[in-house]
């Protein structure tokens, strides 16, 4: 039997609070146990309905939906998951940066642009899911007071991680990204479909949360262990390897193939997988479409390891779903399991 959870819907519309309530109840596990008008409100019917993830609005009067995300992040009792339902893309991005879990449009949601409500259900899922993640100066703090003897550890057989997702791919990477420790011995790539300008914004959310040191990856860069690149929006991301060893970034404005996405997870594997051979670990989280497979396929002709995210966890198990039946993943696994893989695989 499916856990019910509970909802809050917030929205100054009261047309709106109905719309999004009565898509809510038709899920097979959630259920609206509360409507609020505006920020004070939903404070107010956070703590006496305790609800297990809120739906937030942005423009909202008395306390808007910024304000309202900056006060349950920071100064709430106790931590309850936020997925923003609003108009503007751009003031989404900023509120993933304050600690929204994820995102969608109104307009997206009532006309199920791209995507069906099976899948907005499986994003509010995952983002119920999301534990609360302590920021990093926190984290190294307490790193610090717990700190013990080193490990003595074999020599790491691997040189670079590539990761790709598109559609519940923050979600998916924050869970991932939270678990690694700035001594991780390589760097990472992470490949994110996402349109011009939102990148960077999902990059400082990350650091802000990370251990390990998270930036938009720069034309000419060189990839350093124990930090985690992304790959900027509206350009394609390669990478290429010096006589020193190093893989460097080459950001060019097409790619040799066709292509819908800037940034192409395919792209960025076409480029480096003859290169890195068996030292690469590639992982394909949520998304929908086929852009990763041709990388894969090349990834596994010159020994890389491929991992791919399994249905369960999915918002939309289109990129790993061609992966696997492809038979080019070694393992299929779901998000929770993928981290120990990768050290696994170290």
């Amino acid at each position: 039997m499916l856990e019910n959870y509970g909802v809050l819907v917030v929205d100054d519309s009261a047309l709106m609070r109905k719309t999004i309530s009565d898509i809510i109840n038709a899920s097979p596990n959630m259920t609206v146990i509360g409507r609020a008008r505006n920020g004070l409100d939903a404070i107010e019917k956070i703590k006496r309905l305790q609800p297990s993830i809120v739906t937030l609005d942005v423009e909202m009067p008395e306390l808007d939906g910024l304000e309202t995300l900056k006060y349950l992040m920071a100064e709430a009792d106790r931590f309850v998951p936020v997925f923003m339902i609003t108009n503007d893309e751009q003031t989404s991005i900023e509120a993933m940066q304050l600690g929204a879990a994820d995102y969608i449009l109104k307009s997206q949601l009532l006309e199920q642009q791209d995507y069906t409500l099976e899948d907005f259900y499986k994003r509010m899922n995952v983002a119920i899911k999301l534990k609360p993640v302590r920021k990093k100066a926190e984290k190294k703090k307490a790193a610090k007071e717990t700190k013990k003897e080193p490990v003595k550890q074999k020599k790491c057989n691997k040189e670079l991680i590539v990761i790709g997702s598109s559609t519940g791919g923050p979600a998916a990477l924050q869970k991932i990204i939270t678990q690694f420790s700035s001594a991780l011995p390589i760097p990472i790539l992470i490949v994110q479909h996402m349109p011009p300008g939102f990148t960077k914004p999902l990059a400082d959310r990350l650091n802000s949360l990370c251990e390990i040191n998270v930036k938009e990856a720069e034309q000419n860069e060189i990839l350093e262990a124990g930090t985690v690149y992304i790959a900027p929006a509206g350009i394609q991301t390669t990478l290429e390897k010096d006589q020193s060893g190093h893989y460097i970034v080459k950001q060019k404005s097409d790619a040799k193939i066709q292509t819908l996405y800037k940034p192409s997870i395919d792209v960025a594997l076409l480029s480096i997988s003859e290169i890195a051979k068996e030292k690469m670990i590639t992982i394909i989280l949520t998304g929908m479409g086929d852009d990763g497979l041709r990388g894969c396929r090349a990834v596994k002709k010159y020994g890389g390891t491929v991992i791919a995210e399994s249905e369960e966890t999915c918002v939309i198990y289109g990129m790993p779903k061609v992966v696997y039946e492809a038979g080019l993943a070694d393992r299929q696994l779901p998000l929770s399991s993928i981290y120990e893989e990768i050290i696994s695989n170290l």
